[in-house]
């Protein structure tokens, strides 16, 4: 008798790499061959001293930050709250492989399954538990599309914290499950600009209909933290603690290529660039690894034609917020008071790239290219409809730098590609729906003729 499924189209998922939860955090800064320019006090413009952070951090964050120690240990707590989802998984992506008739590896390192949906508790739940064991009772933050708002909600519900959170306006606005995915864990959510601070009102009254900012988040958040002495600020990304946390990624990476059977280092590695938690966290270990073993490893960050920090932006000294709040750091910068065009990949529309980050682009240690949101949301379809998972709006980033690379004429016959999958993109379904046409045909379908 006939078998059916011979009249299939067979299409067998790959199954993941998995290793164990590293037990340091890497620190691309002991490795730079050039020290990165200190960040400045706001006030007097001399390079920032511990004391002028303690108003924003517990001192065992301020520590790491300011550390040039390679290797940092993970406190064994933290690394049971990771055990609940890493190590993330590495999986092969053989049916993108064989719809794009590469004879590359083709790898993606997907972070959408931590109990918040993206890489962002990595750091989440570090910052928290810090915090908690030096007294904190709570913590203040900002959040774009609502990965980073959701995850510390969380990881202060888990370690005995409150949370309150200050939203991107347009992102409150159009992702209203993210406020509910915070509110469940017991957060405080807040469009932004709110009433609530003095920033907001003062950024409100200069423009009543604004779509908001990450910088003017950051200033909501920032000024309440100041005003609570039993409060900290908590930072999604760009600071250096905020990229060790999340090296996690790549530590993990570099054990699971190995344990694939990959005996050399990826060719190429795809990361999504907003303010830099993600790429940072997974690029980090490789680009160590070129400088102190010789690998050639290329890094490509891929950031958004909207917000493209990078590209087109300065490398200079510039506020991390609108008021100016925040140390000055140098980083490459569109601008503080830069408001970018509302985007459904909220998490990039930061205004500057995280200072580790610049720097290394900046040495030429890194490669960064711009993407306009109808060709990445092709990429996260065409994605989809291969691996079966539905990436984040951010990382569909990643995922359109790797189709570019992967469809530029070469074979690439042997080449090892990693992908950075920051997070699933099930909250962000509607964005999807808004590029899919009645009958069916997407944007994807374009893209692929």
């Amino acid at each position: 008798m006939a078998n059916p499924e011979n009249n299939l189209k067979l299409r067998a998922l790959g199954f993941p790499i998995s290793s164990k939860v590293p037990t340091h955090w890497y620190n691309l800064v002991a490795d730079f061959p050039e020290p990165m320019p200190p960040y400045l006090n706001p006030r007097t413009h001399e390079p920032v001293q511990p004391e002028d952070l303690e108003p924003l951090f517990p001192k065992s964050l301020i520590a790491m930050e300011m550390s040039q120690e390679r290797y940092i240990e993970i406190p064994q707590r933290v690394r049971e709250l990771y055990s609940s989802y890493r190590p993330s998984p590495l999986f092969r992506a053989h049916n993108l492989e064989r719809e794009l008739g590469t004879k590359a590896h083709v790898y993606f390192k997907y972070e959408g399954n931590s109990p918040a949906g993206s890489h962002k508790p990595n750091s989440a739940l570090a910052q928290a538990y810090f915090n908690a064991i030096e007294g904190t009772t709570r913590l203040t933050t900002e959040t774009g599309a609502g990965q980073w708002g959701a995850s510390l909600s969380m990881a202060c519900a888990l370690l005995g914290l409150t949370a309150e959170v200050w939203q991107v306006r347009s992102s409150y606005d159009s992702k209203p499950y993210r406020r509910m995915q915070m509110e469940v864990y017991g957060a405080q959510c807040h469009s932004s600009p709110s009433e609530l601070t003095e920033a907001g009102r003062a950024l409100r009254a200069r423009d009543p209909e604004t779509s908001g900012s990450l910088g003017m988040a950051i200033s909501e958040a920032v000024e309440s933290a100041v005003k609570d002495p039993q409060a900290h600020y908590a930072l999604g990304s760009v600071l250096n603690l905020v990229l060790i946390q999340q090296s996690v990624i790549g530590e993990e990476a570099l054990v699971q290529l190995q344990e694939a059977g990959e005996v050399s280092a990826p060719d190429v590695v795809f990361g999504c660039a907003g303010g830099g938690s993600n790429l940072g966290g997974l690029a980090a270990s490789f680009i160590g690894q070129n400088l102190r073993e010789g690998t050639r490893t290329r890094v490509v960050a891929c950031e958004p034609a909207a917000c493209p920090s990078m590209t087109k932006g300065e490398y200079r000294y510039d506020y991390g917020d609108v008021v100016g709040l925040t140390p000055m750091m140098k980083m490459y910068t569109l601008g503080s008071d830069f408001v970018p065009d509302p985007i459904h990949a909220g998490g990039l529309r930061y205004h500057g790239m995280a200072p580790m980050v610049s720097h290394a682009y900046h040495l030429g240690l890194m490669e960064a290219k711009a993407f306009a949101q109808e060709d990445t949301f092709a990429a996260g379809v065409e994605f989809a409809r291969a691996e079966g998972i539905i990436p984040a709006p951010e990382s569909t980033h990643a995922v359109a730098g790797a189709l570019e690379y992967l469809r530029d004429g070469s074979s690439h016959e042997g080449e090892v590609v990693l992908i950075g999958l920051s997070g699933n993109g099930v909250l962000d379904l509607p964005a999807y729906h808004q590029v899919l046409d009645v009958d069916g045909d997407t944007a994807a379908e374009e893209v692929s003729r």
